[in-house]
């Protein structure tokens, strides 16, 4: 399919081929696309398709940039936005962002995580701009993959660049942290916004040994679902944070869960980013004195370290052991 001459950066646009080229050798090159399906799927879904516009910071506010300015300087400056490795602000509200397109690498790290197979039904939680549905649905096929957001000017919006692309999963306008029971159940679960904790209904509506990866407290955490027997019980979700570092719009667009910490003078030499990270983990739950006293006592532990378990209602984390003698309640 190539471009119309009335809209030359539309699907199939000769320029943004050369941008989205250069695009997935810069995360090959970070061995993000090992797996040619995903390789496949970045190489062929257009992402200037589901950013036509997009905001960059300024002082004071952001500067909306889009695919049909009548100047093509800025018009040149949107495309090459639009394939760099970088998040993009998508919507904006008095001032809030409320939606964003991820990373692409970020993104791909994520999907590579998720383990999916053909054949999974995959549920995504935060429709964003529809292309990381997009993505899915390149690998898994449209009728098995599942996006909720709450907000309906979104879904609509991801809906349309989703069918522009030639692509149409179920996009469903709803609580993602209620999940969407009438597509259940799932094989995958991922989450696109950052977690306060993880909502009891999405291991409900799991198939055992599905695979949940969410943003929690600056980390990514990978969940199995329990097979219902053996250390994992049906009703019982567990795994541990990946090494990345992940930093999403929160879930509802509410504000972003920040500990009452970060507004307190912190301890000297608790600026670690990894320290934040347990502080992130941990709050209401230790003090950030005895935080770093922790982390400085176990050599000052990487996410990898850190896991969270779900049983029911009940969630914690855990440093090294779910059995403790380090866990913590989640807020």
């Amino acid at each position: 399919m190539g471009a119309s001459p009335d809209d030359p950066y539309g699907p199939g646009s000769p320029a943004a081929a050369g941008e989205r080229a250069a695009l997935v050798a810069e995360i090959a090159a970070t061995g993000a696309l090992d797996d040619p399906a995903w390789r496949a799927a970045f190489e062929e879904v257009e992402r200037h398709v589901f950013v036509p516009y997009y905001f960059v910071g300024r002082p004071g506010g952001y500067d909306r940039l889009w695919s049909g300015d009548p100047d093509p300087v800025r018009r040149e400056r949107w495309l090459r936005g639009a394939y760099a490795d970088e998040p993009l602000a998508i919507r904006v509200r008095d001032g809030e962002l409320i939606s964003s397109s991820s990373q692409p690498s970020l993104m791909a790290r994520m999907l590579a995580e998720l383990e999916v197979r053909d054949g999974h039904r995959v549920l995504e939680i935060g429709a964003g701009s529809g292309y990381n549905a997009a993505l899915l649905a390149h690998r898994l096929g449209d009728d098995l993959v599942t996006t909720v957001d709450l907000d309906p000017e979104i879904t609509e919006s991801a809906r349309t660049h989703l069918a522009t692309a030639g692509y149409r999963p179920a996009v469903v306008t709803g609580d993602g942290a209620r999940g969407c029971p009438e597509r259940a159940p799932f094989d995958r679960i991922i989450a696109t916004c950052t977690l306060p904790r993880v909502p009891v209904s999405w291991p409900a509506q799991c198939r055992p040994g599905a695979r949940i990866l969410a943003p929690l407290a600056t980390g990514l955490i990978a969940l199995s679902v329990g097979e219902g027997d053996g250390a994992l019980g049906a009703d019982r979700a567990e795994g541990r944070f990946l090494h990345t570092a992940a930093y999403f719009v929160p879930l509802r667009g509410a504000p972003p869960r920040i500990p009452r910490a970060f507004g307190q003078r912190l301890p000297r030499g608790s600026g670690h980013e990894l320290f934040r990270f347990l502080l992130a983990l941990t709050e209401g739950s230790l003090d950030p004195r005895d935080a770093l006293s922790l982390w400085e006592r176990e050599g000052r532990p990487a996410r990898e370290r850190y896991g969270v378990t779900v049983v029911g209602e009940r969630q914690w984390a855990w440093l090294d052991d779910p059995a403790g003698p380090y866990v913590w309640p989640l807020a």
